[in-house]
Formats: C-alpha cells, sequence, structure tokens
C-alpha cells in the first residue's frame, strides 16, 4: 500500500561541486594506492592523511586540563560568540595598527565558519541595505554564486583571469573595468589571498588600483578570507588587503575562517567582521545581526572557539601556530615545484611555470571540463571540474601518476588540435 507524500514533486538537488567529487573518489573500487584525492581543500601531511596541529593539540590538552568554569562548562555562548575569540580573531585579520584605526568602528560576530559568515551577512544586506547585486571573480569558490541565490540577491561575475598564449595571470584592466561599472552601492566580494580555485592574487599595486575605484564608486567591498597564511606563509602579509581598505578608512564585511589555518575544518570556527564609519550603525547592525543568528542557529558552537583563542592569549602557543602555517605553506611551496619539475620532465605541452607562480593550497592547471573527465575515469586522478587541484593532496608517491595523468590528457589535446 503506498499513500500520497507531500514531497513527492521535489527535484533531485545536482551535486555538490566538490564533495559530489570527493564521493566518486570514495566509491572508486581501485585499490587506495591507486587512486589519487585532489578536490578538498584540506591539508595532508606526507602520507595524505589529516593533520592535528601541534599548537592545536596543545591547546586542546590545556583546555581538557582546565578546570575553570570559563573552560570546563557546557553551556550556551553568547549568540554573537566567545568574546576572548571575537578579540583574537579580528587582531589576526586586522593588526594592531588597523585594530587602533578602527576603534569604535568594527563590530566581530563569531560565525559558522566562513560560509555561514558570508550567509548571514548577505541575508542581512537583503534585509537592511535592500536588493543590490553581488559581483565575484569569474573563476571563484562555486559555493559563492549559490550563498547568494540562497539569500535572494542577484550576482554577478566579474572578470578576473587572463588565460590566453597558454600563460595564467589576473587580468587587472577587465577586473576594474567592470568594477567601474558596477551600479553605485554594489557589494564586491573579493578574496584576500590565496585565490579559490586559481592562486593568482592581485599585487599589492593592483589592490590600491581596486580600492581607488570602489571608493570612486562607492561599491561595498565584501572580503572572504579562507587561507589567511597559506599564500605566503605569513599572517600580516596575507591580510594586506584588509588592512589597505581600512587604512583608507572604507567600510567593509571580511568573512574569516580558521578551517584551513588551524585546521579546524569540521569544528566550524569562523568570524564576520564588519566596518562601519557610523557608529551608531554599526551598534544597530551589531543587534540585527544578532537577531538574525538566534533565529537560525542560535548560538555558535563552543569548543573550537575554545581551542583558537587559547592560542591567540597564550603567546607561546601563538608562536607555535606561526610555526604551523610556516611549514604547511613551506610544504605546499615545495609540492608546487616537484609537480612542475615532473611536468617538465616528461616535456608536456605547455607552460608549468604557472604552478609555481600560483601561491596558496590550490593549482589551477586550464584543463577542460572533458580533460578532469579523464583524468578521474582513466587515471583515478580526483579533481574538481574547472581544472583545480588541491596541492597537499600530492605526495612523493603519486606525484608522478598525477604527472602522466596530466601529460596523457594536455598530449592528447595537442595532438588532436594538430590534426
Amino acid at each position: 500500500m503506498s499513500a500520497r507524500s507531500f514531497f513527492s514533486a521535489i527535484p533531485a538537488a545536482p551535486a555538490d561541486p566538490v564533495f559530489g567529487i570527493a564521493l566518486a573518489y570514495k566509491n572508486d573500487p581501485v585499490p587506495e594506492a591507486q587512486k589519487v584525492n585532489l578536490v578538498v581543500g584540506a591539508y595532508r601531511d606526507s602520507a595524505g592523511l589529516p593533520v592535528v596541529l601541534p599548537s592545536v593539540e596543545r591547546a586542546a590538552r590545556l583546555l581538557s586540563e582546565s578546570e575553570t568554569s570559563s573552560d570546563g562548562h557546557h553551556e550556551y555562548l553568547p549568540i554573537d560568540g566567545l568574546p576572548a575569540f571575537r578579540q583574537g580573531a579580528a587582531q589576526v585579520m586586522f593588526g594592531d595598527e588597523c585594530m587602533s584605526l578602527l576603534a569604535g568602528r568594527l563590530y566581530t560576530t563569531q560565525a559558522i565558519s566562513g560560509t555561514g559568515a558570508l550567509r548571514v551577512c548577505l541575508d542581512f544586506v537583503r534585509r537592511h541595505l535592500g536588493e543590490r547585486t553581488v559581483y565575484y571573480p569569474q573563476q571563484t569558490w562555486p559555493i559563492h554564486p549559490n550563498v547568494c541565490a540562497e539569500a535572494g540577491l542577484p550576482a554577478k561575475a566579474y572578470r578576473y583571469l587572463a588565460t590566453t598564449g597558454g600563460t595564467v595571470r589576473l587580468d587587472a584592466e577587465a577586473m576594474l573595468a567592470d568594477l567601474t561599472a558596477a551600479p553605485e552601492g554594489s557589494v564586491i566580494l573579493l578574496h584576500v589571498c590565496a585565490h579559490n580555485p586559481t592562486g593568482v592574487d592581485p599585487t599589492p599595486a593592483e589592490w590600491e588600483r581596486i580600492a581607488d575605484v570602489i571608493a570612486e564608486r562607492r561599491l561595498l567591498p565584501f572580503f572572504d578570507s579562507a587561507y589567511q597564511g597559506f599564500a605566503t606563509g605569513d599572517l600580516a602579509r596575507d591580510a594586506h588587503a584588509v588592512r589597505a581598505f581600512a587604512r583608507r578608512g572604507l567600510e567593509m564585511f571580511v568573512a574569516q575562517s580558521f578551517a584551513k589555518n588551524m585546521g579546524l575544518y569540521g569544528e566550524r570556527v569562523g568570524a564576520l567582521h564588519v566596518v562601519s564609519n557610523d557608529p551608531t550603525g554599526l551598534d544597530h547592525m551589531g543587534q540585527q545581526l544578532r537577531r538574525a543568528i538566534r533565529s537560525s542557529y542560535s548560538n555558535p558552537p563552543a569548543y573550537g572557539a575554545r581551542l583558537a583563542a587559547a592560542i591567540f592569549q597564550d603567546p607561546a602557543l601563538f608562536a607555535q601556530w606561526d610555526e604551523d602555517i610556516k611549514l604547511m605553506s613551506g610544504r605546499i611551496a615545495g609540492l608546487r615545484q616537484s609537480l612542475r619539475s615532473a611536468l617538465e620532465a616528461r616535456q608536456t605541452p605547455g607552460d608549468w611555470s604557472v604552478i609555481t607562480s600560483q601561491i596558496g593550497m590550490f593549482a589551477y592547471l586550464g584543463l577542460s571540463d572533458a580533460q578532469c573527465e579523464v583524468m578521474m575515469s582513466k587515471h583515478h586522478v580526483y579533481m574538481a571540474k574547472n581544472g583545480r587541484i588541491s596541492v597537499p593532496g600530492l605526495n612523493e608517491t603519486n606525484i608522478a601518476q598525477v604527472a602522466d595523468a596530466i601529460h596523457d590528457v594536455v598530449t592528447a589535446a595537442s595532438t588532436r588540435a594538430a590534426l
């Protein structure tokens, strides 16, 4: 006997562009040693295993040994999160100089990592600033346009990358032209550093030109910071764009995640920062954000925030975290060089210096959707279909397999083009 269902007409949703491929990797029946996972942006050690950073391990030990009521209980956090975490997260993002400049102009709320910060903020924009278009880079994290759509805001891509002549570089002139054409008050989504998926960031001089257009056109920048520390190994250098905008007195939003740079992927540790030139408006915005959070997920999770706060507050732990970041970013740079060298040794067609000129967790190989499918179906090398690979997924045992796969699909395409 079957009964009618309210849910029969619900259409199937498309597979997530990242986790869907990760599931395909998991379901591939070949032995683990014969397949490679370069899909999800997560740091791995030389054996391909998840890493608990020494700084986080020490912080966890401190928390477990603590007998104070502030660390030992499981009570709710305030709606906008753990105060020590909020202060520390802002300090990491803005630094001493900008924190002084922003006194009375900065509000920070804890968020469900970077994605949660994006969604809470865009919901706020729609509800309180009115419908306005969000502009995002043409090459971007695929969830960015999805979050805009779920928040009910129109979204439009601006040009970002030039791939002509076998090179991959920022097309600064095209980007600036599109931003100049954006209507006043538009929200401009910007990657703080280690651009996902391309690893191509503006130079400091180009960031100044971007800031010029934002100021002249009265646009509202929204920075997404998922990889602070992964671009250069230096937290301050990687925050250059945000701090440069702050020094110029620009209002902004910043979504900040500690998933990658603390390895706290599953703890969902993040923050949303708001810089306003109107202290009263900032206070009201904080009230409205807390109201929205209360009716959404009520309060943020505590454990990851306490781990991060322990690192922020202890100079020795912070110094260890700084070293952890340098180690991770340095290893990623070494893996980039190894992959480039392997491709050049095979005389793979193309300019593979792009792999080492890009920065951060990802390398953008410029492969087509069809080539990525062959990488997965024939070579069992799993990657995003936009040509992005997660560099930390490489190691000494799989680089040759990955290089062979890239060589095969690129050579096949070159042969077809020559016919």
